[in-house]
Formats: structure tokens, sequence, C-alpha cells
């Protein structure tokens, strides 16, 4: 196994990485539900609004606690990782966009006190589909893991 294979097989750092996902997805949802429900927002656009409220949350704490040490500290480093990490998250970002807009086409209807629950469950399956793309694209790109690393 290469050093990049070895290091994406560490169980601790995506332990690490899905935890950081689930804070990721608290707000991703939280703020995607509020403009759909709250402001009649469609749910692609409040999609991409509340995944890029999620990457903002999610880079910070990756930076300091998932990577931590996989990349230099100071300033200018953190904002180019920080570029990067969007760049490399559009991939996740667009099939999320992608998943919302194809269930958002199924003639489904779960009105709930006076709410159609269907508008926001394309959510959160939306951000499963892209787990695993995003886990091995910021590993391997953004922070640039290697074996030797995995070991921190």
């Amino acid at each position: 196994m290469t050093d990049r294979l070895a290091a994406l097989a560490s169980g601790a750092r995506f332990g690490k990485f899905a935890s950081v996902g689930v804070v990721g997805a608290m707000f991703d949802l939280t703020v995607s539900s509020i403009l759909i429900i709250g402001f009649g927002v469609v749910g692609e656009i409040a999609k991409l609004v509340g995944a890029e409220v999620a990457i903002m949350v999610m880079f910070v704490i990756n930076d300091r606690w998932t990577f931590a040490g996989a990349g230099a500290d100071y300033f200018t480093a953190k904002v180019r990782r920080f570029l990067k990490s969007n760049f490399v998250r559009s991939g996740g970002l667009a099939v999320q966009v992608l998943v919302v807009r194809a269930l958002r086409e199924v003639p489904v209807s779960i009105p709930v006190f006076g709410i159609d629950l269907w508008q926001l469950i394309p959510l959160p399956i939306a951000i499963a589909a892209s787990m695993f793309l995003n886990y091995v694209a910021e590993s391997l790109f953004t922070w640039r893991i290697t074996a030797r690393s995995s070991q921190r």
C-alpha cells in the first residue's frame, strides 16, 4: 500500500473527519432549512449557501484537529489551504446539488404542520452522498497527507 493509501485508511483520521462532518451537516442543514422554510429559497440555492457555511466551519475544525500538523501554520498557508478546500469540496458540493435536484423532482409530498418535509429530506441524503469524495479529496489535495502524517 502506498503512503497515501495507508494514510487514507487511518480509522482515527476518518473518525475525526466524520465527526467534523456531523458538525458541518448541522450548520448546513440549519442554514438550508431556514432558507427554504423561512424565506422560500429554492432547494438548490439554499443547499449552496448552507454548504458554504458548513465548509468554512469544517475547514477551521479540520485544520486545527483532524489534519493538525499536516500543513504549515502561517497565515498565507492557511489561506491557500482554505481556497484549496473550497475548490476541492466543489466536487462534493456538485454531487450534493445534483442529488437535491434529482430528489426534488420526485413527486412526493410529506406535509407535517403545514411544511412539506420532502423539501428537507434530500438535504442529509446529499451530504451523505458526498462524504467519501470529500474525505479523499481533502486528505490528498488540501492537506496532502502521507502515512507519516497519519501517525500524529
